[in-house]
């Protein structure tokens, strides 16, 4: 692929999967999640991946040093970081930790001179606190659309029962009953294929006595089950339909970012989204990467990278999409948009996805049919307030004009009294001094 018309490199739009964790398990249906943790390897994972996008963003000898970017030392008017604490929670966030201290390591350079001359450098030479939006899924809905979303369940379990799905399972009957004496008891069916896969390769990554008897190819061919299992799940023929959920929520967060780093009075740079790998998937559907490229069309490895390049050129800034799919690759690889073949402007990746981005909790609330959870009940009581108000009967509404009118002559009467025009009973004598009063001024009734 050509580089493309871009110039100066503006900023860039990133979003990476968390580090290798613990396991996990999630709902087949509704994808609710249960609890993990990262483990050291998950956050040397980041880190690496930290120090990967420092040396190509950060360094000045690089093609793709970000222009006028502060090198050195954070500084946080041109970095928002936000981190899903959903379902993976602390892993995500903590992953979110791990890349920042590759991205900007501790530096002596931050220090201060007391006033008796003493030289302090910041804490662990120099580490750099830099802010971390937690994104709490039940009051934003932005990096975890698809949970408690009514709809999304449904198309899940209708691809469950499609015939390509069930074809599909038929299919690979005897590879699933083959994998029972690796499961520990665990359900064994197409349905149920991302808890196996994953349950797999968390006990290949660390477990050695697991190793030496599971065939590592029944790994691969997991792996291409989980893919197809994921891409049917997460991923709709239509931009908008229900499946792209993970990709429509995200979208608003993406956009807004592009935007501001391409506004040259902006200082913002980078913008780094910590998640899990549904919105990749949608993503990479809705932006036509996987039909381009199959092998895209799946789950995406631990500290995968997309880095979408804001870049100048004759015409306006320009979009570059970049993959990296976790630590075993070295480098970025650019892949088209929509299908074509060089950088694509932004206002048409703006017009291409806009309309299909789901911009906040109340679009959600509709999207998803939900009227109770992640603020989607608060803001149905909310509703049925305010209607309530506006269909007060017209007695009623006379009663509380009444009952206000009345009180505002009691708050009159009780104001006249306190400043003298109206005695209740007999008044003691008040001596001025300057600005106070002794306690004879108090009226006694």
């Amino acid at each position: 692929m050509s580089s493309g018309n871009g110039d100066q490199l503006l900023g860039v739009v990133l979003l990476a999967r968390h580090g290798d964790r613990q396991g996990f398990y999630q709902d087949p249906n509704s994808y609710t999640p249960f609890g993990t943790a990262i483990t050291p390897t998950g956050t040397e994972e980041e880190l690496q991946l930290g120090t990967f996008l420092r040396q190509r963003y950060l360094n000045e000898t690089s093609p793709n040093f970000i222009h006028d970017i502060s090198q050195t030392r954070a500084d946080i008017t041109q970095v928002l970081v936000r981190a899903d604490a959903g379902g993976e929670g602390g892993v995500i966030y903590n992953s979110a930790l791990a890349l920042l201290q590759g991205l900007y390591p501790p530096t002596p350079s931050w220090n201060e001179t007391l006033a008796n001359g003493t030289v302090v450098v910041g804490a662990s030479n120099g580490y750099q606190f830099i802010p971390v939006e937690s994104v709490e899924p039940s009051n934003d809905v932005s990096l975890e659309g698809w949970t408690s979303c009514g709809p999304f369940t449904t198309a899940t379990n209708a691809f469950y029962a499609s015939p390509e799905f069930q074809a599909k399972a038929n299919e690979n009957a005897d590879f699933l009953d083959s994998l029972k004496q690796y499961l520990d008891g665990r359900q064994v069916s197409l349905q149920n294929m991302w808890n196996i896969y994953d349950f797999l390769n968390v006990r290949y990554i660390h477990d050695a006595n697991f190793v030496r008897r599971f065939p590592h190819p029944m790994l691969a061919q997991a792996r291409n089950l989980a893919n197809w299992h994921e891409y049917g799940v997460f991923s709709d023929p239509s931009p908008g339909g229900i499946r792209n959920i993970a990709g429509r929520t995200i979208l608003p967060s993406i956009l807004n970012g592009l935007g501001d780093i391409a506004n040259s009075s902006n200082p913002l740079k980078i913008l780094y989204q910590a998640i899990s790998y549904k919105p990749f998937i949608s993503l990479f559907n809705m932006t036509g990467v996987a039909q381009q490229h199959p092998e895209l069309a799946g789950i995406v490895d631990y500290a995968a990278t997309v880095a979408f390049e804001v870049r100048s050129s004759s015409n306006g800034p320009v979009i570059r999409f970049n993959f990296k799919n976790g630590t075993l690759e070295s480098d970025f690889t650019t892949y088209p948009l929509f299908g074509t073949s060089d950088d694509v402007p932004l206002s048409t990746f703006v017009d291409r996805l806009s309309d299909v981005a789901i911009n906040d909790t109340p679009e959600w609330c509709t999207v998803c049919q939900n009227s109770n959870d992640r603020g989607c009940g608060d803001l149905t009581l909310a509703a049925g307030q305010a209607i309530d108000s506006e269909r007060l009967h017209p007695v009623g509404a006379g009663l509380l004009g009444a009952a206000m009118a009345v009180a505002c002559m009691i708050i009159l009467f009780l104001f006249a009294w306190f400043l003298g025009f109206i005695q209740c009973g007999k008044k003691t004598k008040r001596t001025k001094r300057g600005s106070s009063y002794s306690e004879s001024d108090v009226v006694k009734v």
